[in-house]
């Protein structure tokens, strides 16, 4: 259908529609008539099709209200009536993304599926969710997912306990967590910004049923909504299914939602606040310092690209001239920036982490001296050209991984929608790139820095500190406030909230009904393709090494990636290469210092990684394949540069500059420490497979808790170390970097390749050839059932084996087990029940079995789930209709579509790993194929790696210590 400005189609009023060049789309803008509702599109042939319904959504408190909603209008709506159907079509759809999100002043609803029929189902779901949500007849909704007393008799303790309430409680245990929530709550002291739509533990138990209610009744409007379609879609049936079944049955309402803005201050705002740690941990350099400013307004779309950009000028390379004075006064380990710009007025902050209270002086003398240094002798034009090459690259790659394109181009509309603006102008960034690059040589950034800097009071200064035993104490008061509470109720208010629990108790038990379920709208098997992908690639060979060649269409982009064998390396350095792929490229070589080198490669390349990853071979039982890996990304013209550089890097790094060194070492410990602190259920996860899994032994040496302690020790120890480490990473160098030690995948046009291939060949020859001796390790493996003791309120429990290891096989059935366990069973019991944020099973090829908790309020209940997950699985009973769900769920996280980059490296992988065609395409099948024998057959599997009882727990201080017996040891990581 071709559309005209100013006419109506089904009930829309075209706006506007204008022609972006930079994404090869066509956006417009329409206006629902009757009700109010704002609907962008972007028309292009992406066939990840997008949806996404946001309302502007304005919190008035700490009580999480945006927060506690986004969970509860999921479970259960008019059309669908059941008590999750947001789990449902997870079971029951070839979805590509589907989640919800709160952020300060907006709720998104987003969803993408390549499937038609699927995209359309997906959003009627939704549509019906938001607007008619069983909220009103069903306050046991608010319960589960907001808060509620948990009590099971009148002899015990009161407690708190919901899903939102446990999910909050493991935000706030995060020290950078509680920092960025405390810069805007001083920033913004008089508008709603100083709110956290989130919640805070704390006051989201005084939120009231009829606040919550109140809330969706002002704010979940068509009138409040901006609707969003992207991709390959048919936009004439997309709004006559919008209107016909949703936005005609409203009528437009006048909703107050104007964001006061925040007037500057008159002077620089302080705050200080504390976090919790474990009674044994050390409170020294475990303070974090933040100045942050707030930055004029978000419709300034200039300004959106050159904050953006000024940040990784200033903190984000290795190069960068704040990052490096503050690293090299020697005041703390850790320098790096945030730019939210996702609000109406920006902010942009510069966070020092583990330092000490008496350097905050100092921090902030720092900061103004090097800012005022800058603005006066100028910005390194060659640190500018680096970073803004970086962005441009990223920006028109446009390859943002698993998550769907769409979806970012729908955030970069809703940044200026929301607040009025016109929704494309984030998307036309080629003249705004323009701009910027030819105003570096007029000192554009420099005055950037006299503007939002040295000349804004509106800013603040935050120190978070550390505070033993501060958990321990705000437990305590809780407890006696609400042992307090209980013997103030009389019998009849204490009968009314056993009767409440008993009530949600029963709706969490009670299955739903077939009728309603079958309302859930769900493909079919038939819908499913038979074929698996396999990404055929050619193999050449080149002088001895393998290249796996990969025909992509890459407008000019080369990807190409050096795998070297790492089990070159004894078993004792094995700590020293991974030590050595986080710091190479980042030192000094023979021609450049780090800094310059990151300023040359930024401005050539499109990118430049190295890691250390153990592949598994699913052929073996625990054999795997540590790679050293090197994955880059450049323009076909400049790819000369990019082997120019690696040959440097790889030849000529020098590793003896010890304060470089040094800095690196404190700096990855101090990532790494964040990292622990905010996945730590990937931490859990490796470290229980460490107990029985040579190969997550292995990656719990390069990058678990074992690497942790490795570097805590190396820092401690630095002066009398220093040299044996530069040795170390040396000898690294000379065993790995090897050119008979490689593999190569090449992602590219034909037309490139051979170029390619001279260009490399040439790299190749400038590499030794050494005598390859690979080795095999073989680690003590040790059943040590850990408690891990951190400041986090809450737990990751995690619980499993090797099902090879008892003469089991790995099958396609096994997915399909995750996806009843992720979305069912473990949705049921762990989460839905017991409180917790979420908990998932993992099956690897390799045979790993794991079953894993997060913000969890449970430790042994979960463990007990655990254990009964075989019995569950023994008798399993479903339709036809169910086991379909848990098929099509299990076939959306295969096919998932894969960027270039993606592509490429899957090539690489399965020939590492040795899957072929046959075994993806066997994996396949049996998902399609999978019944109920089939399923409850796994059970053997199950109770088998149960009862081998291998466990981790990382969490509370006080949870772990109250269930002692459970662990064979208990450590503090961070003692």
């Amino acid at each position: 259908m071709k559309f005209k400005v100013g006419d109506v189609y089904f009930g829309f009023k075209l706006e506007d529609e204008v022609s972006i060049d930079e994404i090869k789309s066509i956006g417009r803008v329409f206006t629902h008539v009757k009700s109010g509702a704002k609907l962008v599109s972007l028309e292009n042939d992406d066939d990840n099709k997008t949806f996404s319904i946001t309302f502007k959504t304005l919190p008035q408190n700490n009580k999480g209200i945006p927060h506690i909603m986004e969970h509860s209008v999921l479970c259960g709506s008019k059309k669908f009536p059941v008590k999750e159907p947001f789990v449902e079509i997870l079971k029951g759809s070839l979805n590509t993304y589907l989640n919800a999100a709160t952020y300060p002043d907006k709720t998104v609803y987003p969803v993408a599926s390549r499937n038609y029929k699927d995209f359309r189902n997906l959003m009627d779901v939704y549509l019906d969710a938001v607007f008619y949500p069983a909220i009103y007849e069903k306050p046991e909704i608010f319960m589960q997912e907001g808060w509620h007393y948990d009590i099971d008799d009148s002899s015990g303790d009161f407690d708190y306990t919901g899903i939102v309430y446990n999910e909050m409680k493991g935000a706030y245990s995060s020290p950078v967590s509680t920092l960025l929530r405390t810069v805007d709550e001083t920033l913004f002291k008089d508008n709603i910004y100083k709110f956290d739509s989130g919640g805070k533990p704390e006051e989201i138990v005084k939120l009231s049923r009829a606040e919550f209610i109140k809330f969706h009744r002002e704010y979940y409007h068509p009138s409040n909504s901006i609707i969003y379609l992207y991709g390959d879609i048919n936009l004439d049936e997309e709004l006559k299914f919008i209107n016909d079944e949703y936005l005609n049955k409203f009528s437009k309402v006048d909703i107050k939602n104007n964001i006061v803005k925040q007037e500057a201050f008159e002077k620089i705002a302080e705050k200080e606040v504390e976090y919790s740690i474990s009674s044994s941990e050390s409170e020294e350099d475990k303070t974090f310092f933040c100045l942050s400013f707030c930055t004029g307004s978000i419709l300034d779309e200039e300004m959106y690209f050159a904050l953006d950009i000024l940040e990784s000028i200033l903190l984000g390379l290795s190069s960068s001239p704040l990052k490096r004075a503050l690293i090299e006064a020697n005041i703390g380990k850790d320098v790096f920036g945030v730019f939210d710009n996702s609000i109406l007025q920006p902010t942009f902050s510069i966070i020092l982490k583990d330092s000490n209270l008496i350097e905050k002086d100092k921090f902030k003398d720092i900061v103004f001296k090097v800012l005022e240094d800058l603005c006066k002798n100028g910005i390194d034009k060659k640190v500018i050209e680096a970073v803004i090459n970086a962005r441009e690259f990223e920006i028109k790659e446009a390859d943002y991984e698993s998550y769907p394109r769409g979806l970012e181009y729908n955030e970069k509309i809703l940044d200026r929608m929301l607040y009025g603006g016109e929704p494309f102008e984030n998307l036309k960034f080629e003249k705004k790139l323009k701009k910027i690059k030819d105003s570096v040589e007029h000192n554009y950034f420099e005055k950037i820095i006299q503007k939002y800097f040295l000349n804004n009071k509106h800013s603040a200064l935050i120190t978070v500190k550390p505070k033993k035993n501060l958990e321990y104490e705000t437990n305590k008061t809780l407890l006696e406030n609400l042992r307090t509470f209980k013997d103030g109720l009389t019998k009849s208010e204490l009968e009314e909230i056993f009767k409440q629990n008993r009530k949600l108790k029963l709706r969490n038990e009670t299955p739903d009904r077939k009728e309603d379920l079958e309302k859930i709208p769900m493909l079919s098997i038939k819908d499913i393709n038979p074929k698996a992908d396999y990404f055929e690639s050619e193999k050449i060979n080149q002088d001895g090494v393998d290249i796996l060649y990969t025909p992509l269409s890459t407008n000019g982009i080369n990807y190409i990636n050096l795998y070297f064998d790492a089990a070159v390396v004894p078993a004792h350095m094995i700590p020293y290469l991974s030590m050595l792929s986080i710091f190479i490229g980042r030192m000094n070589t023979e021609r450049y210092d780090f800094k310059d080198l990151s300023n040359e490669v930024n401005m050539n390349v499109g990118g430049m990684d190295f890691s250390l990853e153990p592949y598994s071979d699913i052929k073996e039982v625990d054999k795997y394949v540590p790679e050293f890996v090197v994955r880059t990304k450049v323009l076909k013209e400049k790819t000369h540069m990019l082997f120019e550089f690696l040959e440097e890097i790889i030849n000529k790094t020098v590793y003896d500059d010890y304060k470089r060194l040094k800095e690196l070492i404190e700096e990855l410990k101090s990532r790494l420490e964040m990292s622990m602190q905010s996945r730590a259920h990937r931490v859990a996860s490796v470290r229980l497979g460490s107990y029985y899994s040579q190969m997550y032994k292995y990656v719990d040496l390069i990058s678990g808790i074992e690497f942790y302690k490795f570097l805590c020790e190396l820092e401690k120890n630095f002066d009398r170390e220093k040299k044996n480490i530069s040795e170390k990473l040396k000898e690294c160098v000379e065993l790995v970097f090897s050119s008979n030690n490689m593999i190569v995948g090449y992602g590219g046009d034909r037309s490139s390749l051979n170029e390619f291939l001279k260009l490399f060949n040439e790299f190749k020859n400038k590499l030794k050839a050494n005598n390859i001796v690979k080795y095999k390790y073989d680690f003590e493996l040790k059943k040590l059932n850990e408690g891990i003791i951190t400041s986090s309120k809450v737990q990751c429990v995690a619980k499993g084996y090797n099902f090879k290891k008892l003469n089991f096989n790995n099958s396609g059935i096994l997915s399909v087990i995750k996806s009843i366990a992720s979305y069912d069973y473990l949705w049921s019991k762990v989460r839905v029940q017991g409180g917790a944020y979420g908990a998932f099973a993992s099956f690897s090829g390799s045979g790993n079995m794991n079953l894993c908790s997060y913000r969890d309020p449970g430790l042994t209940q979960t463990l007990e789930v655990y254990d009964e997950f075989s019995r569950y699985i023994k008798n399993f009973d479903a339709d036809y209709r169910e086991i379909t769900k848990y098929i099509l769920g299990t076939i959306s996280g295969i096919d998932m579509p894969l960027s270039n980059a993606s592509k490429c490296e899957r090539t690489v992988l399965h020939y590492i790993a040795n899957i072929d065609m046959e075994y993806i395409q066997r994996i396949r099948d049996e998902i399609i194929n999978a019944d109920i024998q089939s399923i409850r057959k796994c059970s053997e599997l199950i109770e088998a790696c149960m009862k081998e009882n291998y466990l981790c727990v990382i969490g509370n201080e006080q949870k772990i210590n109250e269930n002692s017996d459970k662990f064979q040891k208990i450590i503090n990581i961070f003692g």
